[in-house]
């Protein structure tokens, strides 16, 4: 069977994003993904990977919604998640970082490090700046579009 390219899992969850009101269930191999979205709920998500399905016991989670308090505030600039997944602020686990507040950045330079469906690619600032606040923890899940890192620009 054909591995699942970057694109493949960035049309699926545009699909799955684009849904209301419905539940899907997937499964490619040994890759399972659940999700279930109902009008005034969270998504609700679970899977399990690299697991006999005898021995599936999927956990869900609620993915977090943003709200008023991870708004853009005027001046600055986010880096934001490009679709639904996990952000991490360090590169691989027990490394330090990538950016913590007070740090300046270059447009170039990798601010995190972005994962869907065992899928990593690296976040870039896209503005030269100084980091102002990195709204959420390391290994979050978190929503298409939601405000990760903000950036107050250079002059």
């Amino acid at each position: 069977m054909a591995e699942l390219t970057h694109d493949d899992v960035r049309k699926i969850l545009e699909i799955i994003d684009g849904m209301k009101d419905c539940e899907v269930r997937l499964e490619l191999g040994e890759l399972k993904l659940h999700v279930s979205r109902y009008p005034g709920a969270a998504p609700l998500v679970s899977g399990i990977a690299d697991a006999p399905a005898e021995n599936a016991s999927p956990s869900a989670t609620a993915l977090p919604r943003p709200s008023a308090a991870t708004e853009v505030p005027p001046g600055q600039v986010a880096v934001r998640a490009p679709t639904m997944g996990t952000f991490y602020r360090a590169s691989s686990p027990g490394a330090r970082p990538c950016v913590e507040v007070g740090d300046r950045v270059q447009p170039d330079d990798t601010v995190g490090v972005f994962e869907v469906m065992k899928l990593f690619s690296s976040l870039k600032a896209d503005v030269a700046g100084t980091i102002t606040a990195v709204l959420v923890a390391n290994e979050t899940l978190v929503n298409q579009d939601q405000p990760l890192i903000l950036i107050a620009p250079a002059a």
